[in-house]
């Protein structure tokens, strides 16, 4: 039901061997060491490389993560182009056992906001599971517009979140505002001290440092907002390949076995 996502939810790396295959050992090890900081596990998402896995390794990381998730909710990211291949992949993520999944628009430049509710409408038609909106701007090329996005949440049924990572504070806090019963989440970490009226926090930071998120999200003060931008300048999660820096980070602390990402991975 919406609202009942809140918190810390954290988009999971995706741990991979030399040959990109999904090291279920060190998903436990990485699930385990922030079990206790989050309120829900989302794999495949952008931070976990998810519009670069094949079927293989997207199936691979949502069902390690479901299968150790322990009681915590798992919203399956799903990074794909168009909407059948979305709903195809929904399918997949139900038949697993995800809780939810997080789906972004279609890409495209072209794309228009009524072609964007179709997406969703489709999906939602096609299957039951609850949707998680990502709503951003880097893979789809477009973002979701407030009228569209306020048209989405009261239209369609079973709209469980939204990941906000439009980069702007005013239009996330705006979005916070406007009294949907639909929990809005922060993407960004350089801009939780201005995203006031948010349920919570997604973002990279969460896989090596939840603690200080939770910290961020019951006192957003500049101070506090201060220590999370200079941990992540510390740990490189502003940097554009993000995903590798939080990798490398993870394997010094003994967490995951390999920093390997997806482009670095030799065939078998």
């Amino acid at each position: 039901m919406p609202g009942t996502y809140s918190g810390t939810v954290v988009p999971l790396i995706t741990p991979l061997d030399e040959h990109g295959v999904v090291d279920e050992q060190s998903v436990v090890r990485l699930l385990d060491h922030i079990r206790s900081e989050v309120t829900g596990f989302m794999p495949a998402l952008t931070s976990g490389e998810g519009w670069k896995l094949d079927a293989r390794q997207w199936q691979d990381v949502v069902t390690y993560t479901v299968r150790h998730a322990d009681g915590l909710p798992v919203l399956a990211g799903i990074q794909l182009p168009d909407t059948d291949a979305v709903i195809e992949r929904a399918r997949t993520a139900a038949a697993i056992g995800a809780d939810a999944v997080v789906v972004t628009t279609p890409f495209g430049k072209d794309v228009t906001q009524d072609r964007i509710v179709e997406h969703y409408e489709a999906i939602r038609a096609a299957l039951d599971i609850p949707i998680f909106l990502y709503n951003e701007e880097a893979l789809s090329g477009n973002r979701i517009e407030f009228e569209t996005l306020i048209r989405i949440c009261k239209e369609i049924p079973g709209i469980v979140g939204i990941k906000e990572s439009s980069g702007d504070a005013a239009f996330t806090r705006r979005m916070a505002e406007a009294g949907t019963g639909i929990p809005v989440f922060e993407g960004w970490e350089n801009l939780l001290v201005d995203a006031r009226g948010i349920e919570g926090f997604i973002g990279p930071l969460a896989n090596l440092e939840p603690s200080l998120c939770n910290a961020m999200l019951v006192d957003p003060t500049p101070d506090r907002q201060a220590e999370i931008n200079t941990v992540c300048e510390r740990y490189g999660v502003f940097k554009d390949d993000w995903y590798r820096w939080v990798k490398k980070e993870l394997h010094r602390r003994g967490v995951i076995a390999s920093p390997t990402v997806h482009e670095e991975a030799k065939a078998v």
